[in-house]
């Protein structure tokens, strides 16, 4: 039986918007009355605010979720010559703010069920001259931190979570209590570029640790190193979180953990109704929450299925085609084709199907539907 032609869009950012428009333009509206467009209380309230949703002392605003892992790796004092280990399968982003510090990167391959660094690629990249893991929690999946929190203790090594895409993610520990991302190693950094799940109307980001030295040094890189309006300790950056970012985020704070609870309910549909097809998903193998930034799948046909939906209407996405230690940007660290073959291989295999929030049911169960016609299954 046939189907009405559908559109639907892989993630449509002005859904959010629309959802909570008049409080959303109301608090705008009172950025701009007050005029406060640098430093203004929304960010305060913000940093305030977040801080306390992932149960942690201290929040510091940034410019995006670069910034964010660039300052982190500056408050931690990593300086030229430093090595850091880090995933392939991530936004540059993460490699970038490495490169920024004079740093050199470091890639290990990831897990096949988790798609986070693996344990044992990470240890084998460990020299005299590490100084850090850089552990991202890939499409808000918390899975293997633990073990890599571990690995860098024995070794003596600084953790950083890279929790752009991670937000309301969370594990649960054997003692009963839960941790959000960000908040296990000494520092998580965090993105809130629109279409993340929280998600400012521009470039914005922010740090979040225990400790407070860091949280003092991190506000004063992103405002020019200043301690006073005049007075400039170091040379910092300006990185500071616009203030019409921060009114958004604070109002669209409030919905993030039932955004989370819907975006894991839509992927729960698509692990059921595609479970007998040869496609594989990316596993949560820790007791927790999985942020469900997105929803990939690993297939050999992919390129097929993804021609085959996008002329159904269906928009699809691949994160990420081109691991990074095979991009043109990273030819100078000398990796070769073949070194971290699961990262490959799934480079070559993953495709992103429709998620966010306001995705309507009918929408999920035309994409499942199509997905299975695909196979001959429909």
């Amino acid at each position: 039986m046939s189907q009405t032609k559908i559109k639907v869009r892989f993630n449509d950012i002005l859904a959010s918007y629309h959802e909570a428009a008049p409080i959303t333009i109301a608090a705008i509206a009172r950025v701009l009355e007050r005029g406060d467009f640098i430093s203004g209380k929304d960010i305060s309230d913000f940093e305030e605010r977040f801080a306390r949703f992932c149960g942690i002392p201290h929040c510091v605003g940034c410019a995006s979720g670069t910034a964010a892992l660039h300052v982190a790796l500056l408050a931690l004092s990593i300086r030229p010559g430093d090595e850091v280990i880090t995933t392939p399968m991530t936004f540059i982003a993460t490699a970038e703010a490495i490169s920024h510090c004079g740093a050199r990167v470091v890639f290990a391959d990831i897990s096949p069920e988790t798609l986070n660094l693996d344990p044992q690629s990470v240890e084998d990249a460990i020299t005299p001259r590490t100084r850090a893991v850089i552990f991202v929690h890939l499409h808000g999946n918390p899975s293997g931190l633990l073990e890599i929190k571990q690995l860098c203790d024995k070794h003596g090594l600084v953790l950083i979570e890279d929790c752009a895409q991670a937000h309301g993610a969370k594990i649960y520990l054997p003692d009963g209590s839960s941790r959000h991302a960000g908040t296990l190693g000494r520092v998580g950094c965090f993105s809130f570029f629109p279409a993340k799940n929280l998600g400012a109307f521009g470039d914005a980001g922010a740090i979040i640790t225990a400790e407070e030295n860091l949280a003092i040094f991190a506000r004063r890189v992103v405002n020019h190193g200043r301690q006073d309006k005049y007075l400039h300790l170091f040379e910092g950056f300006n990185y500071r979180l616009d203030t019409l970012q921060a009114a958004v985020l604070v109002v669209k704070l409030k919905r993030l953990e039932e955004a989370v609870e819907r975006r894991n309910a839509i992927c729960t549909r698509y692990e059921q109704e595609l479970a007998d097809l040869p496609v594989s998903f990316q596993s949560l193998t820790v007791p927790g929450v999985h942020a469900r930034h997105l929803f990939a799948i690993q297939l050999e046909s992919r390129d097929a299925l993804r021609e085959f939906l996008a002329k159904q209407g269906i928009e699809t996405g691949i994160h990420y085609p081109i691991p990074l230690h095979l991009q043109p940007a990273y030819a100078h660290l000398g990796y070769q084709k073949g070194i971290f073959p699961i990262a490959e291989r799934v480079a070559d295999s993953t495709l992103s199907l429709p998620l966010y929030p306001q995705l309507p049911d009918e929408h999920v169960d035309y994409v499942i539907a199509k997905v299975r016609e695909f196979f001959g299954k429909g």
